[in-house]
């Protein structure tokens, strides 16, 4: 069995006065009922003390340029290029605030390559 590479990549993000109260909201929400919180996001915090979001693969969509997710909002990256290889799978996007602001990374199961042998003919 092929083992599965697991990928985490930063990315810049430009940060929005609605995605900012978005989170805000959310962490408010994860404190005081963490039941309230909508199903395919996790939160946590780091032992650090770090606000964790995880978003699975079900609550967001990828568009040139952006990330949408679900009931929280889009978050615009500032380079715009691929977050992903082609075919890759079991994505999730992690949101950490650290004392230097929000990070952004998207962690991912690269594809697997497959070399097949071709029969000489």
């Amino acid at each position: 069995m092929a083992k599965v590479e697991v990928r985490e990549t930063v990315l810049s993000i430009r940060m929005t006065d609605e995605l900012l109260a978005g989170l805000d909201a959310l962490r408010t929400t994860w404190k005081t009922d963490p039941a309230k919180v909508p199903k395919g996001l996790s939160c946590s915090e780091s032992g650090a003390g770090e606000f964790v979001l995880v978003a699975a693969e079900s609550a967001f969509v990828t568009l040139p340029g952006a990330c949408v997710i679900k009931t929280l909002g889009a978050i615009e990256l500032e380079d715009g290029g691929p977050m992903f290889d082609e075919g890759a799978h079991s994505k999730s996007l992690i949101l950490r605030l650290t004392p230097e602001g929000w990070r952004f990374s998207v962690k991912f199961s690269a594809p697997v390559e497959r070399a097949r042998k071709i029969p000489p003919h």
